[in-house]
């Protein structure tokens, strides 16, 4: 009876074989797959791998929320602002469609945002208050070569009435004196009035310098036969008595080349509390892709961007007193590309890392160097690898702030090249004479890394692409862990989402990472589909948060000046070793100046640990930060929210 039921039994199992590998030769392929996909789902979710590489989970909002995230800043109200404007889509632009969203992580929930203007490719940063300052934006899409029909560019408009400025609406006309071609102002400008010089010493009057404006115009019809190819002189109809002769416009070609996206002046205050938009007054330039650095006293540096005409901010820089409300020239001249990586040091002075996004000449502003921003002087950097492929590379400074240490990431060449750089360099800008070292490469060559410090003085490093804008579809789906203790590069777990161009990540309270946006050029790797923007959000749970249950920290003082301190209560202080504080990211184009990661002395006793905040100003500046602190694990707490006045 046994043998009978062996025999059977055997003869089951030598069919089942035979049709899986009858099955196999028709669709061998496809059971690979299938039991690859379904091997690697197993293995990610052990609890071992997560305690070694972290874990990965995707956030996708009902369609009604999803939009193309541009931007993302972490509020002091634990809340992220995800900004997109038109979202890098011209029919939203030309409907006025601009949005934002703010997404609440603990709860899940999403709100709508009423968008002032269009908020694409702005600049921000967090304020003393707890506010962010959000400056700059888009005045008007590209136009490649092809595409124009009308004649255009920049007309500068003169006033040499010393008495009174002048308003120029938009749909002024202006009509050249030799050329007899008329243009339209496509904006509202307001041209200052003429300044009378005089002698110093003698008190003489030497001359009348003209008040200047800037405003793009394009020919009344289409076609090439309305192009210029000289300077000429402008009348503007409209005007009548004194200021036909003493207001005037001067153009250089105007034509139908390719036109660079246009910036705005606008800024505003976000509010976390009331979660609306404040404006405030406008810049001295228009700006699109400029970047904000917060400075020692408080106020706000904005530097780079294109301006209203499409054309790289000459290296006008500007300061905003978030006090008066208003922005000032800084004195002197320095151009940067756009969304240049420009990071205040502690000794006051301004550490510009050669990373970039892009827009600007090649040779202007891209080497490396410490800028004293009170006297304008610069110290270049030397021992930079790769400087030539630097366009969309990334930069962070490494934790603790006190080292002063920074690491530049990936990046590629300038423009639409193919070329991208697998190194990390980085440089200790406390040495006597600072020059940049190679740290561990990466596998690929990486545009766009997405980085983000970590409460245990760990950096994540993520995403990217081989080639511009993941073309040839090139996007890495690769993350490593950086130990900035011990120089350590480690692979972690791979992302689930693809990212690069309008990319970023945010470190979250609870010590998890989330990440938005990317913006391929195309959606295969033949480069024949138009790419999709991305906008499923992603979560990344770093190991640390699988070691074990995190330490409990408590509610505390809600403020501590530098120098003070402030005692939180625990039940794990026997175990616990650091604490940091880390200021909200405010983080667009893998561009993050606010990341930072502040060392604060440490002592404990039952049931309670006290941190005391450093004095220097320029290493910790106003405003609001996340107070985390890490056990004897690496497993940091949930943060508390700590405002330093």
């Amino acid at each position: 009876m046994k043998d009978r039921s062996s025999r059977r039994r055997a003869r089951r199992i030598a069919i089942g074989a035979a049709v899986v590998l009858a099955l196999a030769g028709m669709n061998g392929p496809w059971l690979w797959r299938v039991g690859s996909e379904k091997y690697h789902d197993y293995k990610i979710n052990k609890p071992e791998y997560k305690a070694d590489n972290g874990h990965w989970e995707v956030v996708d909002f009902p369609e009604e929320y999803r939009q193309n995230t541009i931007h993302a800043a972490l509020l002091h109200t634990g809340k992220v602002l995800l900004v997109a404007g038109s979202g890098n889509n011209q029919k939203n632009f030309d409907k006025k469609k601009f949005d934002t969203r703010l997404w609440d992580p603990v709860k899940n929930t999403i709100k709508k945002i009423p968008t002032p203007t269009d908020l694409f490719c702005t600049g921000h940063t967090q304020l003393g208050n707890g506010n962010l300052l959000i400056a700059g934006g888009t005045q008007r899409y590209e136009k490649l070569k092809g595409d124009i029909t009308k004649a255009g560019g920049l007309m500068i408009v003169h006033n040499e009435d010393p008495d009174e400025p002048k308003t120029i609406p938009a749909g002024t006309k202006f009509t050249g004196k030799k050329n007899g071609k008329t243009f339209v102002s496509q904006d509202n400008i307001l041209v200052e009035k003429a300044k009378k010089v005089f002698d110093k010493q003698t008190g003489a009057f030497l001359r009348t310098e003209p008040g200047l404006g800037r405003v793009y115009v394009e020919a009344q019809k289409s076609g090439a036969k309305h192009e210029t190819g000289t300077q000429d002189n402008y009348r503007i109809q409209g005007l009548k008595g004194a200021d036909t002769r003493n207001v005037y416009g001067m153009a250089q070609k105007l034509a139908l080349d390719k036109k660079d996206f246009q910036g705005i002046k606008d800024a505003f205050e976000f509010d976390p509390v009331a979660e609306r938009y404040i404006k405030v007054d406008p810049m001295n330039e228009a700006r699109w892709y400029p970047t904000l650095t917060t400075l020692t006293d408080g106020r706000i540096l904005s530097t780079s961007g294109l301006d209203e005409i499409g054309q790289l901010v000459p290296g006008k820089n500007e300061v905003y007193d978030p006090k008066t409300k208003k922005w000032t020239y800084t004195k002197g001249i320095r151009q940067f590309p756009t969304y240049p990586a420009i990071f205040q040091m502690a000794d006051g002075k301004l550490f510009y890392s050669g990373s970039n996004a892009g827009y600007g000449p090649d040779d202007v502003g891209r080497k490396p160097g410490i800028w004293d921003l009170r006297t304008n002087k610069w110290q270049g950097i030397p021992g930079l690898s790769d400087p030539e492929l630097m366009e969309t590379s990334g930069t962070v400074e490494l934790p603790p702030a006190q080292d002063q240490k920074y690491m530049v990431v990936g990046g590629g060449g300038v423009g639409e090249s193919e070329e991208s750089s697998e190194k990390t360099r980085i440089v200790d800008l406390k040495a006597d004479q600072p020059r940049f070292v190679d740290g561990p490469a990466l596998e690929k060559g990486t545009r766009y890394p997405q980085i983000s410090t970590l409460p245990d003085d760990t950096v994540l490093i993520s995403g990217g692409s081989e080639d511009y804008r993941g073309r040839s579809d090139s996007n890495i789906h690769q993350a490593r862990i950086y130990d900035a203790k011990t120089g350590e590069m480690k692979r972690v777990a791979d992302p689930v989402v693809g990212r690069n161009y309008h990319s970023g990540s945010v470190l979250l309270p609870d010590g998890r990472v989330m990440f938005f946006g990317s913006d391929s050029l195309y959606s295969d790797a033949a480069n024949t589909k138009p790419g999709v923007f991305e906008q499923r959000i992603e979560i990344y749970t770093p190991p640390y948060l699988y070691h074990g249950s995190q330490p409990t920290l408590g509610k505390g003082p809600g403020t501590i000046r530098r120098g003070g301190s402030g005692t939180f209560p625990t039940k794990h202080a026997s175990s616990i070793r650091t604490a940091r504080l880390i200021k909200p990211s405010a983080s667009t184009h893998v561009t993050d100046i606010d990341q930072t990661s502040i060392a604060l002395d440490l002592e404990k006793s039952r049931g309670k640990v006290t941190v005391t905040v450093p004095k220097n100003r320029s290493l910790v500046e106003s405003g609001w930060y996340m107070l985390f602190v890490t056990d004897d694990q690496g497993t940091p707490s949930k943060a508390q929210w700590v405002r330093v006045p």
